[in-house]
Order: C-alpha cells, then structure tokens, then sequence
C-alpha cells in the first residue's frame, strides 16, 4: 500500500504492463499512420481495449473508452495521446515502419511522439480504471494531431463525457509542461501599381510592404511570460513580382506568430490590421495558447513528486481543449519529426511507474 492506502504494483507486474505496452508500440509502429490515415492503427487500438473488457467508442479514427463507474457528479480525468504521425523523412537510415530494438532503445516512425505516450497511458488506464478513484476517468487515441485536422480532436471532444482536466502524452521526458505556445498563421498582402521599370511608373508594392516588415522584425510584445517568454512573430514568406522590368503591383507574405498564454490570438491579429499597411487574413483563431494553474492539484501532485513543471514551445491538441490540461510523456520532444526516430524501453517503464504515482489518490 502507499501513503494513501491503495495498493502499489508489484516490480513484476509493472515490468509486464511495460513489455505490453512496448509489444503494442510495436505493433503500431509496423501499422503506417500518416495523418489522415490512421484508420488500421485506430483498428489496433480498438481491439485492445475491447480485448482488456471496455466498451469501445469511435468517431472517424479516434477511439476512446470510459472507465467503468461513470458519475456525472465525480470531475474527470482525461488520459490523451495521439495515433498519427508525420511522414518519414528522407534520412532514415531503417526502415522507419519496421520496429527495431537496440539494447534500450526501440526504434520507428511514431516511437517518441508519441507512440511512447499513447501506449504507456493506455496501460496506466487499465490499471486505475480498475482501483477505487474520486474521479472519472477516460482514455482518449486521438487522430490528425499532426496537421491540426478536422477529423482529430476536435470531433471526438464533444462526444466525451465533461471532461475537467487532461493529461497529454507527449515526450517531455516526464516532466509537466504545464503551458504551451498558440499558433496563428497570418497571411499579408500589400497593394502596389505596375508599371514600367525603365520609366520609373507605378507603385512598387515591394516598397509599400517594407515598412510593415520592419515592424514585424522589430516589435516586441509587453506581456512576456515566465513559463513561455515572449509573444514572437517571424515573416517567413514572400512573394512579388513577375519579371525583372515590371514594377509588381501585390507583394504576398505571411507571418507566423507564437503567442504565449498572456495573448489571445484575436488579440494580437486585431492589433496587426491597426498597425501594418497591408491586407492581413488570418488563417485560423482556434490554436490558442494554453495552460494550467500552478496550484491545480494535478501540478501541486507532479511538484510532490520532484517534477519540474515548464513551459513548451510546441504545438499539440491542448490548443483545442476547453478545459486545464498539461502535456506529460515519455521520450524526449527534441527527438520528434528525425530521422531514426527512437524510444527508451527504461523511459516507458518510468513513466508507466510515475503516471501511477500520480494518479493514485489523487483528489481533482
């Protein structure tokens, strides 16, 4: 028994929960599951659940299962990792859809982000759902996380039971990212005049756009985080002109902007259309910065614990949640998106032994 009097795992018994999760991971890896085509990987995890006795539920390619014992007057904990992964780039020196072991190490596409999450999650589900909680609990695989897609999270979340608070796994080598950056992808044109180059005619739009480019290099938000820093905009592309002796008349760029949680995204593109010259359109409002109080019992029990909470500069599908949420999984986010992309068998059994720690006992 631990401190709260509910039963700790034998060595053995997380040792096997962390072969199986290791054994599904596997499987998974050997599944191709590009965003947008998740569906056999969804088929996987569908059959687990159903095979470990809990009524599946699916919507497109996310599939998910409530704890048996679901009060409506209990809040909830939701447990979410996604099943997609980008597509392999050129410089894998493997097969990136083969699972290779190496001492340690497992190796394939979706391994660190966030294979490793998703299954480890997926085990400590089949633990707590069985032990005596003061909460809810569900069990999210979630689709398209990688393009943000509108068949991901997004469509599964109403479809879930009200959900309070969530653990996402992504890699954060097990330490609580307990904010993260928003994402607004703006795209600007400036309007000019042609004419010929030779005598000097018309509006250069390239000149009109100059003023509002340095602007963007050089602003600096005033509300600066200290989990996250400070709001960043980078001009990222531009397009003009046609040839060489026609002055362009629209000079096209756009502007990434990372805001941190002290910003909505209305906000800063309000501010931008007040600020620049240019037609600005924004290509989305939805992925907002997130975050989660630093005395929410969820953070309060990872601080007990000697975890670290942070603040991360990555996007995930926290940026769709309503709710509190913070990211916590095995693997490390600097492995995300390579070539030779791998996972630690050692980092799934400590985060399969954390997890737990976590949630035994604890009172949202």
């Amino acid at each position: 028994m631990n401190e709260e009097g509910f039963p700790v795992l034998k060595a053995d018994e997380e040792r096997a929960l962390a072969a199986d999760a290791v054994e599904l991971l596997s499987r998974l890896i050997a599944t191709p599951r590009v965003s947008r085509d998740e569906g056999r990987a969804a088929d996987i995890m569908a059959s687990a659940i159903e095979n470990e006795g809990f009524e599946c539920r699916r919507e497109a390619n996310n599939v998910w299962t409530v704890a048996p014992g679901y009060d409506a007057l209990r809040p909830t904990l939701l447990l979410n990792a996604h099943l997609d992964t980008v597509k392999p780039v050129s410089t894998w020196t493997r097969d990136p859809f083969t699972p290779f072991r190496d001492g340690d190490r497992l190796y394939g596409l979706g391994s660190n982000d966030d294979g490793g999450g998703l299954v480890t999650l997926w085990q400590v589900f089949r633990v707590m759902s069985r032990r005596p909680r003061t909460y809810n609990l569900v069990f999210l695989a979630s689709a398209e996380e990688e393009v943000s897609g509108q068949d991901g999270i997004r469509r599964a979340l109403p479809l879930l039971p009200p959900v309070n608070v969530a653990i996402v796994g992504e890699p954060t080598g097990m330490q609580p990212a307990i904010a993260e950056r928003g994402l607004m992808v703006i795209d600007g044109c400036a309007h000019g005049v042609s004419g010929h180059a030779a005598r000097g005619e018309g509006v250069n739009a390239i000149y009109e756009a100059l003023d509002d480019f340095l602007f963007l290099r050089s602003y600096q938000f005033q509300r600066v985080s200290p989990l996250l820093g400070a709001t960043t905009m980078a001009l990222t592309v531009v397009n003009a002109g046609t040839q060489h002796n026609v002055v362009p008349d629209r000079c096209q760029f756009v502007i990434d902007v990372r805001t941190n949680e002290l910003y909505q995204n209305e906000e800063v593109f309000d501010f931008l259309c007040q600020r620049l010259k240019s037609e600005l359109k924004a290509r989305s409002f939805r992925l907002h910065s997130s975050r989660i109080d630093n005395g929410h019992p969820l953070v309060r029990r990872c601080v007990e614990l000697g975890l670290v909470p942070f603040g991360s500069p990555t996007l995930s599908d926290q940026s769709l949640m309503s709710f509190a949420s913070m990211k916590l999984g095995p693997g490390e986010s600097s492995r995300s998106h390579r070539a030779d992309e791998f996972i630690c068998v050692s980092e799934i059994e400590n985060a399969l032994h954390l997890y737990l720690q976590i949630l035994d006992g604890l009172e949202l």
